[in-house]
């Protein structure tokens, strides 16, 4: 059912915990389903030097968690923001089609992080930031910030 990625990224989780005194924080989920991700990143320079995650949700959740800190590690604040819950999954070896809203649940918690630190770089205001609650699509944003 799940690719040994999967399984490692579930036992051995990498980036877990959060960063004391972070440049940016992202929440994505959806209490009524169980699925929540915190993200937080350090930047130096315009560069995500350092992101950790905690999530309440499924292996899958866990693993995509993990995935996805280690993709934006080392990539500028834009490049992070164009990863994708498909560029997830595939890091992952693939995730059972019912289990692809927690590469989603990444993805949005990413953006929210972001987005954070655009607010906090005085980049956009609160309002312009879109809020993540709904990893099944429901809540999907009509524009991108």
């Amino acid at each position: 059912m799940y690719t040994d990625q999967v399984m490692d990224h579930f036992y051995h989780p990498r980036n877990l915990g959060t960063i004391e005194h972070a440049d940016a924080v992202g929440v994505a989920g959806n209490p009524k389903c169980g699925d929540i991700m915190q993200i937080t990143l350090r930047v130096e320079d315009g560069i995500i030097t350092d992101a950790k995650f905690k999530v309440f949700g499924c292996g899958a959740a866990v693993a995509t968690s993990s995935m996805a800190t280690e993709l934006i590690k080392g990539r500028t604040v834009e490049q992070a923001f164009t990863l994708t819950n498909d560029q997830v999954a595939q890091a992952l070896g693939g995730l059972p089609l019912h289990k692809m809203h927690c590469s989603v649940l990444a993805e949005q918690a990413i953006k929210a992080a972001i987005g954070d630190y655009y607010v906090r770089q005085g980049i956009l205001s609160p309002d312009e930031v879109q809020v993540y609650d709904d990893p099944h699509g429901e809540d999907t944003p009509d524009e991108e910030v």
